[in-house]
C-alpha cells in the first residue's frame, strides 16, 4: 500500500478505504512528515478528531513547517468536539457578538427538540433579513439551508467555535479548496459591520457527517437532507447556502457582500471582543 494508493481511492471517493492504504504507507515510512500531514487529514475526514489531533503534535514535532498548521487546525479539531455536544443538544454554542433574543430561541430550539420546530418558527419572524450578493448576484435575504441553522454561520474563530448572525457581517472572503482539510474546513475572512476583521475557519460539512458511510458526503462533494419534521430540513455533507435566488455549494463560493441600513457597533464582535455565551 501507497500514499499514491490512497490518493487514488480519495480521488475514488472512498476514504475509508485510503485511510487502510494510508496507515499501511505511514507504517512503512514512519519518519515521512509529508505522510503523516496527509494522514491527519484523512483523520479529519473521518472524525477520528482524537488520532488526528495525535498526528497533529507528531508532525509539528517532526518538522518546524508544520507549527503554523497545528496552531490553526489543532484548536479546530477540539472545536468538532464541541460542536458535536451543540447539535446534539447537550450544550449552547458561543455566540459571536450580541446575542439577540432570536438567536437565543435557535440555540433553544436544539436544546428543547420537543418544541424546536415552535422556537425556530419565532426565530425566524423576528430575524432580520440580509441583503446582498453571492460573487456578484445579489439576494434579498441568505440563511444556511440546514434549518437547525438558518440566518447562522458557524465559524471557529481565535480557536473558539461560535454561531454568528449574517447581519453583523459586511464581507465574507472565502479561499478556494486546495487540500484534503479543506473538506472539512473553509478558510475565511470576515468583515464585520463595526469595522472589525478576523479569520474565521468555517465548518464545510455540516455537524456528523464524519459519522456517514457515504465517502462522498465525508469527502464533502455531495450533499443530503433528512426532513425530521415537516418543512424541517438536517444536511449531511458539504454545506448549502439558500438565498432568495438561488442556493450554493460553499466551496463554489468566493464571496458574499453584505448590505446594512444600519451599523451594528455595538452588536459586532471585533476580530473576537464582545463574544457572549449564549444561556
Amino acid at each position: 500500500m501507497t500514499a499514491a494508493r490512497a490518493h487514488e481511492l480519495i480521488k475514488a471517493g472512498e476514504p475509508a478505504q485510503a485511510l487502510e492504504a494510508l496507515q499501511a504507507a505511514v507504517r512503512a515510512a514512519p519518519a515521512d512528515p509529508k505522510l503523516r500531514v496527509f494522514l491527519f487529514q484523512l483523520l479529519c475526514v473521518m472524525g477520528q478528531w482524537e488520532r488526528a489531533a495525535t498526528q497533529l503534535d507528531l508532525v509539528a514535532e517532526m518538522d518546524a513547517k508544520a507549527v503554523l498548521m497545528k496552531q490553526t487546525y489543532g484548536d479546530a479539531v477540539q472545536c468538532e468536539l464541541l460542536r458535536a455536544r451543540v447539535f446534539a443538544g447537550e450544550k449552547a454554542p458561543m455566540v459571536f457578538g450580541y446575542p439577540e433574543q432570536w438567536l437565543a430561541l435557535m440555540i433553544e430550539a436544539l436544546l428543547n427538540p420537543a418544541h424546536a420546530q415552535a422556537l425556530r418558527a419565532r426565530a425566524l419572524e423576528q430575524a432580520p433579513a440580509s441583503a446582498g450578493s453571492v460573487d456578484g448576484v445579489a439576494f434579498e435575504w441568505i440563511a444556511d439551508a440546514d434549518s437547525r441553522l438558518g440566518p447562522v454561520l458557524e465559524a471557529v474563530i481565535k480557536n473558539r467555535y461560535y454561531w454568528l448572525p449574517f447581519q453583523h457581517l459586511t464581507r465574507i472572503d472565502i479561499e478556494p479548496p486546495e487540500d484534503l482539510r479543506d473538506c472539512v474546513w473553509t478558510p475565511a475572512h470576515l468583515m464585520f459591520t463595526n469595522g472589525g476583521e478576523t479569520l474565521a475557519l468555517i465548518p464545510t460539512r455540516y455537524a456528523g457527517t464524519e459519522l456517514q458511510d457515504d465517502g462522498l458526503l465525508r469527502l464533502a462533494r455531495k450533499t443530503d437532507w433528512l426532513e425530521t419534521q415537516p418543512g424541517v430540513f438536517c444536511g449531511s455533507g458539504q454545506r448549502v447556502l439558500a438565498t432568495d435566488t438561488a442556493d450554493y455549494a460553499l466551496m463554489d463560493v468566493r464571496c458574499i457582500m453584505l448590505d446594512h441600513v444600519e451599523p451594528a457597533a455595538d452588536h459586532a464582535a471585533d476580530g473576537g471582543a464582545g463574544a457572549l455565551g449564549a444561556a
